[in-house]
């Protein structure tokens, strides 16, 4: 059972790598595979007042600490296909924004770099529309590894459904698959210039999800999601992971 976890934004160096070792401690002595998550950028904030993440150069030193004080692997986005080089000079895995999952020269640049591409379903995408993107991202004869995460669907406005029927179809398309419980508990600009959710449906839908056959869940995760720079309302609170990590566990253990 895969995990990618970790804060919305990259809030500081020291915050980042401080959560990356109480991630680590928790989800390892679970025994279960880790991958950091932290954006350098946030470039789709509801408001131009949004908090964006501390920028490309302090984002990737940030990331590096972790790795070189940590010592696990790295998932962050990118938003332009300028960044893709950049980025695959630090991280495991490149995550390509749910909103930017038909953009093709970014999917290219990505697969490019050789490194695992992570694409997040569009949530207006059908999941198997998804086999173009994973298209982009190998043409050109790249050897990227590609993963897709199933993020919830539009249903109606400042709302998400998830349709669990996606988990098997996007295994169809022969990928592993990845549930991101955080964003799919979202009301997109459901807030006053920012989006708010649910934080008490992440581990229902992570656990629907697992049960589904999904082979990871990407979940944001703080030491204190009220007061968190971005995305807090989706986030779990770190005290709540081990349980979070072992029910996952105890599900997908079960499916197999």
């Amino acid at each position: 059972m895969r995990f990618i976890l970790g804060p919305c934004v990259v809030e500081s160096e020291t915050h980042a790598v401080r959560m990356a070792a109480l991630i680590k401690r928790i989800v390892f002595r679970r025994g279960a595979d880790f991958i950091f998550k932290a954006s350098f950028d946030k470039a789709n904030r509801t408001s131009v007042d949004g908090f964006r993440g501390v920028g490309l150069a302090e984002g990737l030193r940030a990331l590096r600490a972790v790795q070189d004080e940590v010592g696990c692997l790295i998932t962050t986005d990118i938003h332009e296909p300028g960044q893709a080089d950049r980025v695959a000079d630090v991280v495991d895995v490149i995550q390509i924004p749910a909103l930017l999952s038909r953009q093709t020269d970014l999917l290219v640049a990505a697969g490019r770099t050789g490194k695992i591409v992570n694409i997040k379903k569009g949530q207006f995408m059908a999941p198997l529309d998804m086999r173009y993107a994973i298209d982009k991202v190998i043409s050109d004869g790249a050897a990227a590894l590609v993963w897709v995460t199933e993020r919830g669907t539009t249903f109606g406005y400042h709302n998400l459904v998830v349709d669990m029927r996606s988990i098997p179809l996007l295994k169809s398309l022969e990928v592993p698959v990845i549930f991101d419980a955080s964003h799919s508990a979202q009301f997109p600009g459901g807030g006053i210039g920012y989006s708010n959710g649910q934080r008490a449906m992440i581990p229902v839908l992570a656990r629907a999800a697992v049960a589904a056959g999904a082979d990871g869940v990407f979940c944001e995760v703080h030491d204190n999601p009220d007061r968190a720079l971005c995305d807090g309302q989706n986030s779990l609170h770190i005290d709540d992971l081990d349980a979070f990590v072992a029910s996952m566990q105890v599900i997908a253990s079960a499916v197999r």
